[in-house]
């Protein structure tokens, strides 16, 4: 039985860095994780913090890569769990979208199978595909549907993912660009698309996240820097156009962020490599500093 929790500053930060595009160190692209550590961003919140990088051990890799990133979301899994034991906020930073499924599993560890885990996404896409609706193959646009229990049962499991995410518990922002098997799939589910700000199209952003919190314990805010528009990430790898500003996600992080059940933040996909890096690089950075201010304003769960 779970209950629900009460929202309490934060006092400790985690900071989980990963260097990885999927299983993969990134060539060529440190994830930005040095230029956020120049910048001194995870200072935001005024209070201590420790940064700690999950390493993936290759003596261990299979031939198949879903097996990979469940091996890789376990020791994601493992650092999350360490720091909301210990009361910590967690912040995943560098990375992309396929180590979710590593945040959600150690939620579970630290919280229980039972816990009433809710999915805040923020970005362009919908990650939402599996191998029978996908029409690129790429591995990035399935991991909530894998931390749904939908595909990829290994890579799941390997992530410490015991229950799946029930679909009602997760609010996409944005999505403005789906695969229409993708979509179509997604209206199948209870999966609630909500607009990032007036103007875009889906429900509205606060009804959809306060009704969120009224059914879960903790939510992780996941935020895949291609939410902003191309022009604040240039060099993104899926970049799209008309997409909201930065002051219009920093608002939309503080909707969420004011229900005080967040336990876990992620920025990800923030390209540190080629044309247009400065910029997004930039914008990687005001995404953090913008959201650890409002999660220390607002508390955590």
């Amino acid at each position: 039985m779970t209950t629900t929790q009460i929202s309490t500053p934060l006092t400790s930060l985690q900071v989980i860095g990963v260097r990885y595009r999927g299983s993969n160190l990134a060539q060529r692209d440190e994830r930005s994780l040095d230029a956020y550590a120049k910048a001194n961003v995870y200072a935001a919140a005024d209070i201590p913090f420790d940064v700690a990088e999950p390493r993936f051990p290759e003596a261990q890799r299979q031939s198949e890569p879903t097996d990979n990133l469940g091996i890789l979301g376990g020791l994601i899994a493992d650092a999350v769990a360490d720091a909301r034991r210990q009361g910590q906020a967690v912040l995943i930073s560098g990375g992309d979208c396929s180590h979710i499924t590593g945040v959600v599993g150690g939620l579970q560890d630290a919280h229980g199978a039972d816990a009433r885990i809710g999915l805040v996404w923020f970005d362009a896409h919908g990650d939402f595909n599996t191998p029978n609706t996908t029409l690129s193959g790429m591995l990035g646009g399935m991991p909530v549907a894998v931390a749904a229990g939908l595909a990829y049962p290994r890579w799941r499991e390997g992530s410490h993912i015991v229950a799946p995410l029930p679909t009602d518990r997760i609010v996409m922002v944005d999505v403005r660009n789906l695969d229409v098997p993708e979509e179509q799939l997604i209206r199948a589910t209870d999966v609630v698309i909500a607009a990032p700000a007036a103007g875009f199209p889906g429900a509205d952003l606060a009804q959809a996240v306060n009704e969120l919190a009224a059914r879960t314990d903790y939510i992780y805010l996941h935020i895949d820097s291609d939410i902003l528009d191309e022009s604040l990430v240039p060099n993104h790898g899926t970049k799209e156009p008309n997409g909201p500003d930065m002051a219009q996600v920093l608002a939309a992080i503080e909707t969420v962020m004011v229900t005080g059940k967040v336990a876990a933040l992620a920025v990800v996909s923030v390209y540190g490599e080629g044309e247009g890096s400065q910029r997004s690089v930039q914008s990687g950075i005001e995404l953090i500093q913008g959201g650890l201010e409002r999660w220390q304003r607002h508390g955590m769960a």
